[in-house]
Formats: C-alpha cells, structure tokens, sequence
C-alpha cells in the first residue's frame, strides 16, 4: 500500500518514501455530474433536471437526487472497486453542486455531503481518489457532457467565467488540502479552446492560486482539444502530471470492428504515443484519464455477444499498452444503463422499466453521442445537409475541434443539441406523480445489489489490475 502525500517526481507518480505508484482506476460517472447515455435523460444535465423540477416540484425533486446519489456509490461499491483491483477512482462533479450561477462566489456546504462520503469511503478501502470538476462556468468544451446547451464554449471568452472557476477550487482545495487519499485535483475535464493557447495560460493562473492554499496536491492536466493535443504548451509545472484521453473509433457502433490484427494494434499504439509525444519531450508523467470502449444490448442486436468480445478484447490491448509503459489510468465508466459500465442497472429494475420505451426512442433518435451508430432514418438527412454545407461553405469543414467534420457538427447542433433537448419534458412527465416511496424504489435501482456486473469486461480489467496490490 502507497503511503503520505502523492507527488510527480521525474516521469513517475511516488508515495512520501519515494516509491513509484501506478494508479490504476475507474471514473465514478453519472452522479455528481450526470451524462445523458449514462442516466437516461436527453440533451445536457441541466435542462434534465429544469424539467424534472418542473413536473415533480422542489420537494419530490431533493428527495429523488439525495437518494440516487446515496444509492449510486456505497460501501459495496467501493468493496467493488477494491476487490477488481482498484486502487484509484476519479470523481467527477458539476460546478453547480457548489456553487449557483445565480449566486456566484457563495460556497453551497451542502454540495460537499456526497462527495466527503464517497472520498471517505474510497479510502477506507485504500483508493486514491482523483477530483475531477467535470463542467465548469461557461462550459469549457463544446459537448454535452461540460453541460454545454450548444457548442460555444465560453469559458475561454469571460475572464469571469474562468475567475468564478479559480475561485471554486480554491474553496476545494482548502477543503481536501490535508488529506492524502486525494491523489489530485483534475481542473477541466478535455478543454477545448480554438486559440489554443489559453488551456495552458489558465493552468499556469490556477496552480499558482491553488499552491497558496494547498502545496500538497498533484495537478491532472488535461491537455487541449478533449485532452488529444498539446499545442500552446510550451512549459510544464510542478507536481504535476499531463492527461491524455486515448478513446478508440474501434471501440465504438460507427467504427471499424476490432479484429486484434497487426494493423489495427499498430494504430492504438501510434495514437497513443501521439498523444503523449508532449510528455516524452518533458519527462513527465502520463495519465491516461479516460478511456474504454461502448458496448451492445442483446436485445438491439443479435451479434451483440460477439462485437462486446470483439470490444473486450480492444480494451485489453490498451490496457496492455499501458501496463508496459507503467503509466497511470481511469476508466470511463463504472456504473451506467448498460453502454460503458462495469456494472449496470438491471434492465427488470424499475429505473429501467420506467424508462425503457424513452430510452428506446432516444435510440431511434440518436440523441446520445456515446450511442450513436447507423441510422436509415437519420444519416441520409445529416449525410445530405452536411455535404450542402461543404459545397457552399468550403471552410466550414476546418472549423474547430479539429476532430469533427461538418457532419458531426451538424449532428451535434441539431440532433444532439436542439433536438435532445425538446425532449427533456416528455422524459420529465415520466416521474410526474409519483410519491417518495416510489422515487425512492427508482433511486434504489441503482444501488450496486441491484445491478448487474459486466463480467467479461471486469474479467479484463482484474487482468491488468492484479499487481496494484503492490504498488
């Protein structure tokens, strides 16, 4: 077991006697900060839950939240974690957890009740855990997991937005600064900012707000461009280590299928040592903060068994690539309906049962961007509008991110954005009139004995987990 303070010395992360640590997690997802495919809503958190306050009114509305955030993550859950071989969890949250956009700058106390629980339970069962403010004011990247209602991420254009940001982790940082079991504080979750040179400038700002109220703590960097590039950065700081996100096209519907040939080994390795030619040159360390591919319900496709074997075995070979660079990891995800997870909601819970004809529309639809595959109905509109846009509009397609071409810019601002969201009351009018012991059942689905676990993926991971009992 790694002991004291965690910290970055040379390209290794080391406990207080020096001895290299390799964290080897899972990201907990879906409760501090909601996402669509994970929960089961449409469009973006905060619309979800306008219009589930709306339809359930104030009271109803706190009960259902305390309680799906009490049953999301327990004891059992962190036995779980530990029982794999985990020896790190990376907890995502919302800004708006603690902090109100109507009332900027005064800390909600009440926003830290789960988040000191499930710090405290993480290291009772000795896991690290890395905080991960996941959405910021303004929203940082222009998807719909920073609660990004559009695709304009205008944190990078008001100083204020990026002062109220500051600001927040100061509070947290004070809050957490004397406890070990905090691995670090992860700043943005996969900023995106078209200048790019503005990610590197605002780390530069908060680590050196942060180090006046906490000198103990690792920075996780994400770099820019969904934590895939590193231009504008010309530096690094101290105590901290870089962050890539190392997601394959392999491991999702609209990709090629993943065969383990020598070619398509020979590319996950290519990206991922692209992604990480910036720590190479400055020797630091690597932390591969997300990852891992989306998997296929049975009842959508009858070869589902054979392309989660297909995904099962990709996951493996990164794991591998990173198990022979002794680099630092965090899964992406370990409890959601069934797309990501280690574990899932049963699909008889009644969660699930609820949900189950709007969670079959918003297949259809294609609303979820982790979900998204072939559509008959769907792709000859986007493929056509798409192709009209870059006939009148030749650079249309250059517009940033880079990674995105004008089709799924298209996608994301009328599909995944406008169309989702006109969606977010009739997901609502589902939980219309139900009383507390009926939400608490549905808040329970998602307690872990009620759920079921993904054995083959964990199968995979406990593969490459074993030695963390000795680092």
């Amino acid at each position: 077991m790694a002991t004291g303070f965690l910290k970055v010395k040379g390209d290794r992360i080391v406990d207080q006697n020096d001895d290299p640590v390799q964290l080897r997690g899972t990201s907990l997802g879906g409760s501090l900060c909601m996402e669509n495919f994970i929960n089961g809503y449409p469009g973006t958190e905060s619309f979800a839950r306008a219009a589930l306050l709306d339809v359930m009114g104030r009271e109803n509305y706190d009960y259902f939240f305390d309680r799906f955030h009490h049953h999301f993550f327990t004891e059992k859950d962190a036995q779980l974690l530990q029982s794999l071989g985990f020896n790190a969890a990376r907890i995502p949250f919302s800004y708006k957890h603690f902090e109100d956009d109507a009332n900027p700058r005064v800390l909600k106390e009440d926003g830290f009740r789960h988040l000191d629980r499930m710090v405290d339970l993480c290291a009772a069962h000795g896991i690290y855990v890395i905080l991960d403010m996941h959405t910021v004011p303004g929203c940082q990247n222009p998807d719909w997991h920073s609660d990004n209602h559009t695709s304009y991420a205008a944190f990078w254009d008001f100083k204020d937005h990026q002062d109220r940001t500051v600001w927040l982790w100061e509070q947290i940082a004070a809050r957490y600064r004397d406890n070990p079991w905090i691995a670090g504080y992860n700043p943005l979750n996969e900023p995106c900012d078209p200048q790019q040179v503005r990610v590197a400038a605002f780390y530069d700002r908060l680590e050196a707000a942060l180090r006046a109220v906490d000198p103990h703590h690792m920075l996780f960097l994400d770099g820019n461009t969904f934590a895939m590039e590193w231009k504008g950065f010309t530096h690094t700081l101290p105590n901290a280590v870089y962050s890539i996100h190392d997601y394959s096209t392999m491991g999702f519907p609209a990709g090629q299928r993943y065969k383990g040939t020598p070619e398509q080994d020979d590319k996950l390795e290519r990206q991922y040592r692209r992604k990480c030619e910036f720590h190479y040159r400055h020797g630091v360390p690597v932390w591969v903060g997300e990852f891992g591919p989306t998997f296929e319900s049975s009842g959508r496709r009858p070869d589902a068994a054979q392309i989660n074997a297909e995904r099962f075995a990709l996951l493996g070979r990164q794991l591998r690539i990173y198990e022979g660079q002794r680099v630092s990891w965090s899964l992406w995800t370990y409890k959601d309906l069934g797309h990501m997870g280690t574990v899932c909601v049963a699909p008889d819970s009644p969660y699930v049962r609820l949900l189950r004809p709007f969670l079959d529309r918003k297949a259809r639809l294609q609303t979820d961007s982790a979900s998204t595959g072939p559509s008959e109905e769907l792709d000859p509109l986007i493929d056509g509008l798409a192709a009209w846009i870059d006939e009148v509009s030749p650079t249309a397609r250059k517009t940033y991110p880079p990674n995105w071409d004008t089709r799924q810019h298209v996608r994301r601002n009328t599909v995944q954005t406008f169309l989702a969201s006109s969606l977010c009351g009739e997901f609502a009018e589902l939980f219309r009139g139900l009383d507390k012991p009926q939400l608490e059942e549905l808040a329970r689905s998602w307690a872990l004995e009620n759920c079921l676990q993904k054995e083959g993926l964990n199968a995979v991971i406990a593969q490459n987990t074993k030695p963390a009992a000795s680092s």
